[in-house]
């Protein structure tokens, strides 16, 4: 079980150079967690896309639906007190904090290609490849 920010969701679902990587996570670990926050994450990204003109509305709907089927029933909450502890310590956004809260809460791992998230928890987020080394070298 990992804790799946927007990010990785988002290279899981739109194809891109991240792509590969975040397919070689689920393999790894198909069991995502994730708090609430990450629809309205993932639906900024693909205003993003879309603003650009990069993806239709019913391109951007079909990703939707299809990162709400993955992580249906592996939605969390976490705590205000929790998120907002971690704000005052670090002062990284209450986004970044609610999922790092989870991978606290859960006692997992957070996978984030959110690069300061990373240097913020080094006890708590991987990068996707980080990750993946862990995996093998637990595997042997």
């Amino acid at each position: 079980m990992i804790v799946a920010d927007c990010t990785l969701i988002a290279h899981f679902l739109i194809p891109g150079a991240a792509t590969t990587v975040a397919e070689k996570v689920v393999a790894a670990d198909p069991y995502w967690i994730v708090p609430p926050l990450w629809r309205s994450e993932l639906r900024n990204v693909l205003r993003g896309y879309i603003v650009a003109g990069k993806m239709t509305l019913e391109e951007a709907s079909r990703l939707v639906e299809r990162a709400e089927e993955r992580l249906a029933g592996r939605e969390y909450p976490v705590s205000s007190e929790h998120v907002l502890a971690l704000v005052a310590a670090t002062r990284c956004s209450a986004y970044d904090a609610e999922y790092v809260a989870l991978a606290q809460a859960s006692s997992t791992t957070l996978v984030t290609s959110d690069r300061k998230l990373r240097q913020l928890f080094p006890t708590v987020a991987r990068s996707p490849e980080e990750f993946l080394e862990m995996k093998a070298e637990a595997n042997g």
